[in-house]
Order: C-alpha cells, then sequence, then structure tokens
C-alpha cells in the first residue's frame, strides 16, 4: 500500500505503478490528465477510464467501496484458479467519493461488436462468427462452474474476447454478482446458463438493430444453440463411463479417446477412476478435470512461449511437423527439447521479427505465426510445392496483416466502442 493524502488509500500489486500520480481527488469523469488514451472499449455502467504506464494500460473504475473491494477479490481467486478474467491490479478508496477497481487492460481483446464490426475471414460471415462466440462462452461458462463459480450475469458485453488460431477466447470482465461455492448444483448452472442464454439474445438483437445486419440468423435459436454447447461440453468432462476389462483392447481404447476428446477441448487429465460396478469385469470410468490449458502448458514448458491455447495447438502441430521433416533429413532421432530450440531459434522468432514495426499492433505474435503457417499451407496448396515459411511470411506481411484492424488499442483517439456492460 502507497502512501497517500489524507482520506486516500490506494492498493497496489507488486509490479505495478503506484498511481500516485492520478488526480484521485477528483471524480473520475472530469479528469483531464496526460496518461488518458483511448482503447477498445464500450460504455459501461460506470465510470471507466483508462491510462497509459509505460505501454501498460490500465483500467480504471469507479464502484460504491464495498463493490470494488469485493470485486477486486473475486478477480484476485480468478486468478489463483487459472481462470480467464482481467487481472485484478489494486483499488482506490477515497473520503467522500466512490472507490475505484484497477485492472490491467487485456491487450489484444475485442469488446464483441468490435468483432461484429470488423468481420474477418471470406465474406466477413456472420454465421462464423457466431460460431466462435457461442464455443467461446460455453468452453467460458463451463470452467467457471468447474470451478464452482456462479457469475450470475454472463453476457456478450460481460465478456471480451482474443483471437485464438481462427477461434476466439472469451475472458470474464465484470464480476460484480460473481459467487463462490464448494461445487455448484445442478440447479446454479442452470440458473446461470438460462441468464446467459437470454443475455445472448439481448445482445445479439442490440447488434443487428445498430449494425443493420440481417434477421438470420435468429437470436433466439442461435442462443439456445448456446445451451446446446454448453451440455455436451459438460457431458464430456463430468459423464461417468461404463467400460470393460476383459481381454480385448476396447476398455484402453475408450480411456484414451475420452483423455483425447479432453485433450483436444483444452483440459488436462489429472486421473482415470476405475470403480468395479460388480457386474464381472467392467468398470466405471470417469476423468478427474483439472483446469484447462494443456497444449499452453506443454508450449510453456518446450519454448517459454506464451499463447492462447488454440494458439498453442497451432504452434505445437508447426513444431511436430519441423521435428519429423528434421529427422527425416537427418535420418536419426531428435529429441523434443533440442527440436523445440531449433524451431523457436530457426522458425518462430524469425517470423515475428518480419512483422514491420508499424503492424505489430495488429495482432498477437502468436496469432500471427498462426495466421502465417495457414497462409504457407494456402500458397503451397495453389503452387503445387511447400513455398516455405519465408516466402509465406513476406506474403502475409505484403497482402494479408495490413488489412487486419488494429487489435491492441487506438491510443490516442477518441474512438469507443460499445461493449461492455
Amino acid at each position: 500500500m502507497a502512501p497517500t493524502a489524507r482520506g486516500l488509500r490506494i492498493v497496489a500489486r507488486p509490479g505495478h505503478p503506484d498511481f500516485l500520480d492520478l488526480p484521485w481527488q477528483t471524480p473520475l469523469a472530469e479528469w483531464e490528465v496526460a496518461r488518458s488514451v483511448e482503447v477498445l472499449r464500450g460504455i459501461h455502467r460506470h465510470v471507466v477510464r483508462f491510462v497509459d504506464y509505460g505501454g501498460v494500460i490500465y483500467a480504471l473504475k469507479e464502484l460504491p467501496p464495498r463493490l470494488a473491494e469485493r470485486e477486486y477479490r473475486l478477480l484476485r481467486r480468478m486468478a489463483d484458479e487459472a481462470l480467464p478474467s482481467v487481472e485484478a491490479v489494486g483499488t482506490v478508496t477515497r473520503a467522500d467519493q466512490e472507490a475505484v477497481l484497477i485492472t490491467r487492460y487485456l491487450d489484444y481483446s475485442l469488446p464483441y461488436r468490435v468483432l461484429f464490426t470488423h468481420r474477418r475471414g471470406p465474406g466477413g460471415d456472420v454465421v462464423g462468427l457466431l460460431e466462435q462466440l457461442l464455443d467461446a462462452l460455453a468452453v467460458l461458462l463451463v470452467r467457471l462452474h468447474s470451478a464452482g463459480f456462479f457469475w450470475g450475469d454472463c453476457s456478450l458485453s460481460n465478456t471480451l474476447f482474443r483471437r485464438d488460431a481462427g477461434a476466439l477466447a472469451a475472458y470474464l470482465v465484470d464480476v460484480e454478482t460473481g459467487e463462490w461455492h464448494p461445487t455448484l448444483t445442478d440447479g446454479q448452472r442452470e440458473t446461470d446458463l438460462a441468464l446467459t442464454v437470454d443475455n445472448f439474445v439481448g445482445g445479439l438483437l442490440d447488434v443487428q438493430a445498430e449494425l443493420a445486419l440481417p434477421p438470420d440468423p435468429d437470436p433466439v435459436e442461435t442462443a439456445e444453440d448456446l445451451r446446446g454447447r454448453y451440455e455436451r461440453l459438460w457431458a464430456e468432462l463430468t459423464t461417468t463411463e461404463i467400460v470393460g476389462i476383459g481381454g480385448d483392447d476396447e476398455g484402453r481404447h475408450l480411456i484414451e479417446g475420452r483423455i483425447r476428446r479432453l485433450n483436444e477441448l483444452g483440459f488436462d487429465v489429472d486421473e482415470v477412476e476405475l470403480v468395479p460396478t460388480g457386474d464381472g469385469n467392467r468398470l466405471r470410468l470417469r476423468a478427474a478435470v483439472v483446469e484447462a490449458g494443456h497444449h499452453q502448458r506443454r508450449l510453456l514448458g518446450l519454448t517459454g512461449l506464451r499463447a492462447q491455447e488454440n494458439q498453442a495447438r497451432s504452434l505445437l502441430n508447426d513444431l511436430a511437423n519441423f521435428r519429423l521433416h528434421a529427422e527425416h533429413e537427418t535420418g536419426r532421432p531428435l529429441p523434443q527439447s533440442v527440436a523445440a530450440t531449433r524451431w523457436l531459434i530457426e522458425v518462430f522468432e524469425p517470423t515475428v521479427s518480419a512483422i514491420p514495426d508499424e503492424l505489430r499492433a495488429k495482432l498477437e505474435p502468436a496469432e500471427v505465426f498462426h495466421e502465417v503457417i495457414e497462409h504457407k499451407w494456402f500458397l503451397s496448396e495453389t503452387a503445387g510445392r511447400d513455398v516455405g515459411v519465408t516466402e509465406a511470411a513476406a506474403s502475409y506481411m505484403d497482402r494479408i496483416l495490413p488489412t487486419a484492424p488494429d487489435e491492441r488499442t487506438l491510443l490516442g483517439t477518441s474512438d469507443t466502442y460499445i461493449g461492455f456492460g
């Protein structure tokens, strides 16, 4: 806690500024400070300002003192549970004024209305974007519920999205209504899911009206699809199966298949519990699932790179291809750790370094690399040969990346995008 003027108390976590140079005695709505910046943001229920400290952006949100402290603690626990949310940095309490919650701005994140405004892909397909939004929200809600967190206000407006290798990753923003429980009952999960479905309908109706989008697909039917995706994912994580353990490999195949499906969804399996059913050679299988991020952790361990889950999967696939090709060339096995180091030095770093300075704010480096690899495949199919990463990167930087919207920040502008609740 930094020393402050009388009636002012600032609590900020280590590794962040002390924020003492900001005019805390003045309401946020009246601020005129050099550090203020505008970012891809939306209209909030509360007054919000963004400030820049050496290129790191912080969001400041005015709240009643009790709510600010509560949300800070909820977000801190989110981080402890490795759940996708904005990072809590600190709180400011002020005499005779509302308190302020300080969070770190989520770089390269987008409110959902910006996604609709700047649709990417062939023809800017609305249906494809909705598919991505549905999957991202379903995964986020399942992860929260698995951890025992009842959100109570899940909506497109209270969520930020980051591009993740052709998909979207969803991050929780506002947790004012959230509650932690040891576990959630089916009734609590259903209540939270029902609220999410209703809020999703409202968000789609709003964006259809604001952007003059076509009425199809129907918002109500689309929102019900969210329910189906959530339920299928929840069942995959929690369903108990009966497997055989006879002389064949049926049981082993089912176990391996279940673990593979969970890994592909981005979840690790801590243990598999096999309990006799009392029916001869048949056992009851239930996977004990730990936090998501299987590919993220594997990529980090091999290369030191941090990426979204699908990005990590894409990078690991390219690493595997690199290793296979290197082994084929030498005729000798290549240890994975050696392959990872060589891939990092020979492939990943040169590709990322090739991003022009003026385009570096467009997309995350890992997303750029994924798109370069996708572009390489397209070019190779057209040319009938492997064009190589260097040629593909040059083509991508020249033709594709300049057309992408800036997805980090819009600093020094007055652009405002409606998006937060």
